[in-house]
C-alpha cells in the first residue's frame, strides 16, 4: 500500500509539473521553490519542525513557535510549507532559521529531511498528513505532535478502505485537538494519546487584537462613520455586497478586502462602484462610501474599525478566517458554506454569527445589525464570550511537550 501511495504522490507532482508548463503560476512556485533544496547536513544544534500547509495554518502553529522560541532560544526553527501562498509571504519570518518548501513526499526525500537535521521533535499543524515523513521521523525516534487537529467523521481514515492510513497514524507521539469530535474518533479508533485542548490560532488572533497598530488615514477616512469590513472577498461575495454598499447611509462606509488584488480583478471589482477609493490612493479628504484595500497584511487589523464584518468564500470552496473579526468583538456574516469550521458552526448555533443564502438575507441582517443596536451588541458580546472560552491551547501544548527539552 506505501507504494501505492507514493506512486500516487509522484503523479500528483508530474500534474503540477504540467499545469506549470501551462502557465499556472502557483504551479510554477511549487516547482520552481523545490529545486533548490539544499541537502547539506546542519549538524548538531537541536532542531524543531514545524509543518504547514499554507498561510492559515501557519498561523495556528505561530503562538506555539513564539512560546518554544521564547522559552529556548537555542533551539533552531525549521518551517516548512506545502503551498506556494504559505511560502511566499513567510518565507522570511524572523523565528524560523529556515524556511523551505517541502519536498514530495517520497521514501528518499523523507530520509535525506531527517538526516540533514537534528530534529529534536516535529509538529504538523491541523491535518497536514504526509505517510512518507511521518515514517522517516518515527523510525529515527523523533517524537511527532499533531497541532489544532481536526478530523471528521466522514475522512478517508474512517471508511472501510482506509485502515492503512488510519494504522500510519502510530508514528504521531500525541494529538492536540480542537473539538471533541476528533477526541472521540481518534479514541474509538484506538489512539488514546490525545489531549482536547482547542485551536492555537485563536491565542494568535488574541495577540493580534492587543498589539493592533492604528490606521490613521483609514480613520480619516471614515471620519466617525460606522463601518463594516468585508475580508477576504470573492466575485459571488462582492455580487452581493455591491449591490447593498449602494444603499447605504451615509452614516455608514464599507471596507472591501478581496482575496485576489490582482490588477485585473481591482479593475473587474471598482468598475462596478461609482464612489470608492484604492487603500494605496488614499486621499482622507475626498469623501466616499467605499475603501478598496490592494495590499495583503493589515486585513487582520483592520476589523479594529468594524461594527460587523462579511467574511467571503461561502459561496465558493470554504469561507476564510471567522476568528479575526470576532477577537475584536465583530458579529460576522457569511455564506452557507461554512459547516467545516467548528468556530464558524458554534457561532451560528450561539446567535455571534450568521450565514445567508442570497442577496435578500445579506440585506435582511445586515440591516438589523445597523438598526438595530441591541441585537447587534449581544452578537458581539456573544463573539467575545465564545473567543475567551477557547483561549490556552498554546500553553496546554506547552505543558505538554516538556519531555522534548529534557531528553
Amino acid at each position: 500500500m506505501r507504494g501505492v501511495y507514493t506512486l500516487a504522490i509522484r503523479t500528483y507532482a508530474l500534474g503540477v509539473k504540467l499545469a506549470a508548463l501551462f502557465g499556472n503560476t502557483k504551479a510554477r512556485q511549487w516547482v520552481e521553490g523545490r529545486k533548490a533544496f539544499p541537502v547539506a547536513a546542519l549538524g548538531d544544534d537541536p532542531w524543531i519542525w514545524f509543518h504547514a500547509a499554507s498561510l492559515g495554518e501557519f498561523e495556528q502553529g505561530r503562538p506555539l513557535i513564539e512560546a518554544i522560541k521564547a522559552s529556548h532560544p537555542e533551539i533552531k526553527i525549521c518551517l516548512s510549507f506545502f503551498s506556494p501562498s504559505g511560502y511566499e509571504i513567510r518565507k522570511s519570518y524572523p523565528l524560523a532559521d529556515e524556511v523551505l518548501y517541502l519536498p514530495i513526499d517520497t521514501p528518499a526525500n523523507a530520509q535525506q529531511w531527517v538526516n540533514r537535521h537534528h530534529f529534536i521533535a516535529a509538529f504538523f499543524i491541523k491535518y497536514e498528513f504526509w505517510f512518507n515523513y511521518m515514517r522517516a521521523v518515527a523510525d529515527n525516534g523523533i517524537p511527532l505532535f499533531y497541532i489544532s487537529l481536526i478530523l471528521r467523521p466522514d475522512q478517508y481514515f474512517f471508511k472501510p478502505l482506509g485502515r492503512w492510513f488510519l494504522k500510519q497514524l502510530k508514528a504521531v507521539t500525541h494529538f492536540f485537538v480542537q473539538d471533541q469530535t476528533t477526541f472521540n474518533l481518534l479514541n474509538g479508533s484506538g489512539y488514546h494519546n490525545t489531549t482536547l485542548c482547542g485551536d492555537t490560532r485563536f491565542d494568535r488572533v488574541a495577540a493580534i487584537a492587543r498589539q493592533a497598530k492604528r490606521f490613521p488615514e483609514v480613520e480619516a477616512f471614515l471620519n466617525g462613520r460606522a463601518c463594516i469590513v468585508a475580508g477576504s472577498t470573492w466575485p459571488p461575495d462582492e455580487s452581493l455586497l455591491i449591490p447593498y454598499a449602494q444603499q447605504l447611509p451615509a452614516t455608514h462606509a464599507l471596507i472591501i478586502a478581496p482575496h485576489d488584488i490582482s490588477a485585473k480583478h481591482l479593475q473587474q471589482l471598482t468598475a462596478k462602484l461609482d464612489d470608492y477609493q484604492l487603500y494605496t490612493e488614499l486621499n482622507p479628504n475626498k469623501k466616499c462610501k467605499i475603501l478598496v484595500i490592494n495590499t495583503i497584511g493589515i486585513l487582520s487589523q483592520l476589523y479594529q474599525y468594524a461594527d460587523f464584518a462579511y467574511i467571503g468564500g461561502g459561496f465558493g470552496v470554504n469561507i476564510h478566517n471567522i476568528q479575526e473579526p470576532v477577537t475584536f468583538g465583530c458579529p460576522v456574516v457569511f455564506g452557507p458554506r461554512y459547516t467545516q469550521f467548528k468556530e464558524a458552526v458554534d457561532l451560528v448555533r450561539l446567535g455571534g454569527a450568521f450565514t445567508i443564502n442570497g442577496r435578500d438575507e445579506l440585506s435582511l441582517i445586515f440591516d438589523r445589525l445597523i438598526q438595530d443596536p441591541l441585537f447587534a451588541s449581544k452578537a458581539s458580546e456573544t463573539g467575545k464570550d465564545y473567543l475567551a472560552s477557547q483561549l490556552g491551547a498554546t500553553e496546554a501544548i506547552m505543558k505538554g511537550i516538556t519531555s522534548i527539552f529534557s531528553a
